[in-house]
Formats: structure tokens, sequence, C-alpha cells
């Protein structure tokens, strides 16, 4: 195992000595999560949500921008950018409160190997989005050009495959071989998942239960693995351990359906990338499936869009971009909506169900207000 850096045990000894102060009671907790009460007015940000575990991320901040000096030199650029680039750091942060739930993890050590699996989990998904860049030819990401736009193809690929490594490396450190074997199994479902998204595009007419599969692939997997591991590492009972892999699931279902609704809903400048992005690439959403579902001749719509794309073949990318605007339109002026809204919600309860057997403290609070936030975000 290796030594906890002196900055870790620091952070441990004031975690020992009177982080663990009540925020609110779990009343509060579940009124401000759900909406409702006098809480509800206030929206929950991602800064409020994960305020318990910001210096922990500080810490998964330094470690993912260790780059070697002797790397080459245009990779090891890219690599800063890239983790530069940031986004929510979501899935370490839900590590870093998963294992502070029953109270400080056991040592110093112990710690050290949360930041570490945190760190692993934040590369890998931040490899696999470099990777989807190259699948989907994607030139913008959060806003900002990617590295798809300025390397080839071959060349953005093994960046990822550079990234895959690194997070396999930060893993290793835990030396626990319940969390490394859980986190290349969850490696084997997203590639899994990808290859089932890339071979299911443009059939539309497909099952919720595929959906889901390829959105647990997707997103919820990595969730759970976050959640999973912390609680291994932290010595929690196989009953908590389970109860925090399903609210890693609940919680990940729940977010993927919102980014899925604010593909229809939400504009180019808040998802830093062209609305619409999942339909023009043929990939089926929850939104898409309740519009196909409730439509008049569902049969006939699957027809139009595959001709349309024909068409557009011979005329120009313009047909197509304006034929999924209209159909984006469509969508959002039907009940699908909706009914996407409502199945987030859904998974969310059972979320903040799983989380009843926990004690009242600020990290139990976090995890709670990380629910409302989710169904209220607009990016």
């Amino acid at each position: 195992m290796l030594d906890a850096s002196p900055s870790t045990k620091a952070l441990v000894r004031e975690k020992n000595g009177h982080i663990h102060a009540e925020a609110s009671t779990l009343e509060r907790s579940i009124s401000a999560a759900n909406g409702t009460g006098p809480a509800s007015a206030k929206e929950i940000t991602i800064q409020h949500a994960l305020r318990p575990v910001q210096s922990g991320l500080q810490l998964v901040e330094q470690k993912m921008n260790t780059v070697e000096s002797t790397l080459f030199a245009p990779l090891s650029q890219a690599f800063v950018e890239l983790i530069g680039s940031g986004g929510k750091r979501l899935r370490p942060a839900l590590a870093l409160i998963a294992a502070e739930l029953n109270g400080p993890p056991p040592s110093a050590d112990a710690y050290q190997s949360v930041i570490s699996i945190a760190s692993a989990i934040e590369m890998l998904h931040t490899s696999t989005l470099v990777h989807d860049d190259v699948i989907d030819d994607a030139l913008l990401r959060r806003g900002m050009t990617t590295l798809n736009a300025r390397w080839t193809q071959g060349a953005t690929v093994l960046a990822g495959n550079y990234m895959f490594g690194r997070a396999a490396y930060f893993a290793a450190e835990t030396e626990n071989m319940r969390v490394i074997n859980g986190f290349s199994k969850t490696l084997n479902i997203m590639v899994d998942g990808e290859l089932e998204q890339i071979t299911d595009r443009f059939h539309y007419a497909q099952s919720k239960e595929s959906y889901y599969r390829r959105i647990y692939a997707k997103t919820a997997s990595l969730f759970c693995a976050a959640t999973e591991s912390a609680a291994i590492l932290a010595n929690m009972s196989h009953d908590q351990t389970s109860r925090l892999y399903d609210f890693g699931y609940n919680l990940g279902m729940a977010f993927q359906i919102m980014d899925d609704v604010l593909d229809f809903t939400s504009n180019e400048e808040s998802l830093g990338k062209p609305v619409g992005g999942d339909l023009a690439q043929g990939t089926l959403t929850l939104p898409f499936f309740y519009f196909w579902q409730t439509h008049s001749e569902p049969e006939e719509l699957c027809r139009y869009i595959d001709n349309q794309r024909e068409r557009a073949e011979e005329k120009g990318d313009a047909l197509w971009i304006a034929t999924v605007r209209d159909l984006v339109a469509q969508v959002c002026a039907s009940g699908a909506i909706e009914s996407a809204l409502e199945e987030a919600a859904s998974f969310l309860e059972r979320a903040k169900a799983n989380l009843l057997s926990f004690p009242d403290t600020i990290y139990k609070q976090s995890m709670l207000d990380l629910c409302a936030f989710v169904i209220q975000r607009t990016y």
C-alpha cells in the first residue's frame, strides 16, 4: 500500500475532529430532495451538494494531474487540457461521499485508497468521453473543441487508451482485489454497452429494456462502481455495500434519463454540444421512445426518418439537420418529455429509499441533495 500523503493525513485528522457536525435533520433533507416544504424554493447546485467533499476532490484533482515529465509532449499537454476541462466531478464525489456515510474511513491508508479509486473512476469516465468523440465524430464537448477535432482519429484513440491505462493504475493502488475486480468488470460492461449502442443505431423501434441496458452500461455502472468500491474500502457490511450499489444504480439511471431529456429541451450553449445530437446520431433515448410509442403511425414515422436520412445523403447534411430539428420540436410538443421526467423521478425515489438505514449526517444530506440536483439540472 502506498503511504498516505501528509495532506491526506491532515484531512483525516480534521474529519476525526469536527467535520461531522450535523448540517440539518433528515426531515429537512428529504423535503429538499423531494421538492416539498420550505427548502424546496432553493435550487440545489452541484457546488452545494458536493460541499462536504471539496477537500477530497482537491486531492483527486491533484492525483489526476500527475503527468510524467518523460511523457510525449503533445500527449502530456492534451492530458492536462482534458483533465482541466473538468465537468461536475460527480463520479469521484460519489465515492468520497459514500466512504463517509458511516463515519471516516478506518485509517489514512483507507482514505488514500478511496482517493485512488475516485481518481480511477473519473479517469475512466474521461477516457470513454475521448473514445465517444471519435465514434460520434464529435467536434465539441462542454463547449470546447474536442481532441478528435484537432488530432487524427488514430492519435485520439491512443490518447484515450493512455487514460484507460492511467485509470487502471490508480485502481491497482488500492491493493483491494474486490475493488480491482469490480473496476475491471465495469470497464467490460461499458465497452459492451457501447458496442450495443453502435449496433442499434437508427433502429428506432427498440424496447425500453434495451434502453435500460444501454444507459446502465454507459452511465449507471460507473456510478455503481464509485459507491460500491467506496463502501468496500470503508469496511461496510454486505447489506450497506449492496444498498450503496443500488443507490449508485438508481441515481445513475435518473442522471442519464435527465441527460437524454436535456438533449431535447436544452440549448447548445448550455449543453456544450448540438441539441438533438443523440437523435442525429441514431441513438434511441427515452423521450423518443415515448414519442414513438404514442405516435399515431409509429411504423410510418420510422419510414419517414429512414427516407430523410437517405435523401440527406444525396442532398446534403442541411436536410438531415432540419429533419432532426423538426423531430425535436415534435417530441417536445408531445407528452414524451413529461413521461421521461416521471421515470427519472421514480428512480430518484428509489435512490433516496436506499439511504434510509444510514445515519443522518452531512454526507447523507449531500446524497439527498444530489437527488434534488439531478432532477433540477439544466446542463
